[in-house]
């Protein structure tokens, strides 16, 4: 698309105005969403008022703004992680049933684990991200699972730090990162308690496609407390099954 006079093309001032919503920031105002995209006042007002006009955004009755239902619409068409959640809900939904904590699909998406699906109790206990909220790889049972079955490259990657800390508990330290990964791989799942909240341990177990390929991890969020054994079991049929939806037959 054409350049502004800035340079940035139209198509990166689109990218950089939806990029200010996030699941902890879901309403904004024109002004907000400008200073946060970092784009002159006007720039921001009429960008943001042809996407409430294509139906990408959307304006509250306090002139608020949020992203659009269009928006999701296009995303989800044809998408692979709409194929993935939707193979992994009938699944998610026993284990959440059996177990009663959050059970989440988390995928890897630009060297984090990005959350697809959370089932959750009103009964549950704490948990802190968000669907559509993103994990570090190093700091969470699914992204232990991404990281350790995972392309080498992220893993290297990430291996190469910084390992920023979450808690007291995260693993801060290449050669402990890696010994970790090691052992999931071996042992076919991760737990990692404290390593995002000190009052839980989560637990996950991977899932694969028909070339046998890592493409989500699935997980619950344990009271601390809590015994592993009884999740591992349903995590293990849950992720199983998911897999053989998705092709996988070993």
């Amino acid at each position: 698309m054409a350049n502004s006079g800035s340079g940035d093309s139209m198509t990166d001032r689109v990218v950089r105005v939806l990029e200010t919503f996030t699941p902890s920031r879901s309403v904004q105002t024109a002004a907000q969403i400008g200073r946060r995209a970092g784009l002159p006042p006007s720039t921001a007002h009429r960008l943001v008022g042809e996407l409430v006009e294509s139906g990408l955004l959307e304006r509250d009755d306090d002139r608020r703004i949020r992203m659009g239902v269009r928006l999701w619409e296009l995303a989800t068409r044809s998408s692979h992680t709409l194929r993935l959640r939707e193979a992994a809900l009938p699944s998610m939904g026993r284990v959440q049933a059996r177990i009663g904590e959050h059970t989440q699909l988390a995928v890897l998406e630009q060297d984090e684990a990005l959350l697809l699906e959370r089932l959750s109790d009103p009964d549950a206990g704490s948990n802190v991200i968000r669907v559509a909220g993103r994990l570090p790889l190093h700091a969470s049972s699914s992204g232990l699972v991404l990281l350790a079955f995972g392309d080498r490259d992220v893993r290297e990657r990430i291996l190469a730090g910084p390992l920023a800390r979450t808690s007291a508990e995260t693993i801060t330290d290449p050669a402990a990162l890696r010994r970790k990964l090691a052992e999931v791989r071996s042992l076919g799942h991760a737990v990692a308690p404290g390593s995002i909240e000190a009052v839980s341990t989560g637990v996950a177990v991977p899932v694969r496609d028909e070339t046998g390929e890592v493409v989500a991890a699935l997980s619950v969020v344990l009271p601390r407390r809590a015994a592993v054994d009884p999740a591992l079991v349903e995590l293990r049929v849950a992720a199983r099954d998911i897999s053989r939806a998705l092709g996988h037959r070993r």
